[in-house]
């Protein structure tokens, strides 16, 4: 290869090397014989350079409809070098996992259970450990409907014993947010996650709603799993629903965990929250996306979980305008700071160390005005502090569920 002037072949090696690897390019270009080497030279240069270096799609996308394309072809040592490839490349798992369940509608259901099956291979061969997800009766998680309505999306999952454990998410999020930790619980709790009407799998709503509305659905579906008291675990909105269920329903809270959330926001916040639902109304969700994934989670943060930050993308791409622009006028003006010197249940409230929408301080005026609260500040956590910091955050949870025997 020529450094200073190289050749469409040289570029071409040189997105092949990218994408695959040194050693696959040195064997095949290194091996070229009589027969093969223009084949080769044509297969660097037209797929490698003019194909894979062509700007309309990024190269994630490209790994993936590759995975896709040769899943349906049957083309299986294709298949798993480019899985591989994709694997080193650092595409995350989940979305390869997405990639090929689309597969089995697509490509069919063998298809798609021969690429699982190499993809779970390689992982081992990697060293990517893979947690057990069994699907017997009792481990594995069940996801249904509310009977009542608007109906909520519930996953529920865990032991039939123990103190059982609501999980309430943020805005624009859903119940998946929640998926380690609920993991990490279920081996000694009875876990319920829920989707915040207009929000995930839960119903449209198509009317204005506010934060007491957030608080009955809280209730009802509590009455409607049958159990409770809860520990009631709420991240930013769901923060805020916590604090408005245990002041309102205190017979169905036996704990609070209030996380990245405000009991009133500032005026600042308040018109930021009315401008964001009236862009999202005029212009959708495309463009909050950035702006909200610089929020939730940190710069060191980003670079440092990559699989977080393109689920949490994904997640907030396919919101729904309506029900997100919705729920941020119900919590604008959610105002709980008088009432909190009523709670009489343990409360741990968790700050971001780095959280520029819920700040410490906002933490730290709840934990004042809450009898007996404690406050757990996470260090380089921003707003999602259970995503960028999940350890500091299960252990919190934890301690607190610790004390209360």
């Amino acid at each position: 290869m020529s450094r200073d002037r190289p050749d469409d072949l040289d570029r071409g090696a040189a997105q092949r090397r990218a994408m695959l690897g040194d050693a696959w390019v040195e064997r095949s270009l290194g091996q070229a014989n009589a027969l093969n080497a223009e084949f080769q030279s044509l297969v660097t240069r037209h797929a490698w350079l003019d194909i894979w270096g062509r700007p309309g799609l990024d190269r994630q996308t490209r790994r993936l409809l590759v995975l896709g394309m040769t899943m349906a072809a049957a083309r299986w040592e294709e298949f798993e070098l480019h899985c591989r490839a994709a694997i080193r490349g650092g595409v995350p798992l989940d979305a390869i996992k997405e990639t090929l369940m689309q597969g089995a509608i697509y490509c069919g259901v063998p298809a798609a259970n021969t690429a699982f099956k190499l993809t779970v291979g390689i992982c081992q061969a990697e060293g990517i450990p893979l947690a057990p997800a069994p699907l017997l009766t009792g481990p594995r998680v069940e996801t249904h409907h509310t009977f009542s309505l608007p109906q909520l999306r519930v996953a529920l999952q865990g032991a039939e014993q123990g103190l059982p454990v609501v999980m309430s998410h943020a805005l624009g999020l859903d119940l998946t947010m929640w998926d380690a930790l609920a993991a990490e619980l279920a081996p000694q709790h009875p876990v319920l996650r829920y989707d915040h009407r207009g929000q995930g799998g839960s119903a449209a709503v198509g009317r204005p709603f506010g934060i007491d509305d957030l608080v009955d659905d809280a209730a009802r579906l509590i009455h409607e799993w049958g159990r409770g008291p809860v520990l009631f675990i709420g991240l930013s909105m769901g923060g805020l629903v916590g604090q408005g269920l245990a002041l309102r329903h205190p017979d169905r809270v036996r704990a609070l965990v209030l996380a990245n959330t405000a009991a009133v926001y500032p005026a600042a916040a308040r018109d930021g929250l009315t401008q964001r639902a009236a862009a999202v109304r005029a212009e959708g969700m495309a463009p909050q996306v950035e702006p909200t994934l610089a929020r939730f989670i940190s710069a060191e943060g980003q670079a440092a979980r990559p699989e977080v930050v393109a689920t949490l993308r994904a997640l907030l791409q396919r919101a729904d305008p309506a029900g997100y622009a919705a729920s941020c006028e119900a919590i604008r003006d959610a105002d709980f700071l008088g009432q909190l010197g009523q709670l009489r249940c343990p409360t741990l409230v968790i700050s971001g160390e780095r959280d520029p929408g819920t700040p410490p301080a906002l933490g730290q005026q709840i934990a004042d005005a809450v009898p007996g609260a404690r406050h757990l500040l996470i260090p380089a956590a921003a707003h999602a502090s259970v995503l960028e910091q999940p350890r500091a955050f299960a252990d919190g949870v934890l301690g607190l569920l610790a004390g209360l025997g």
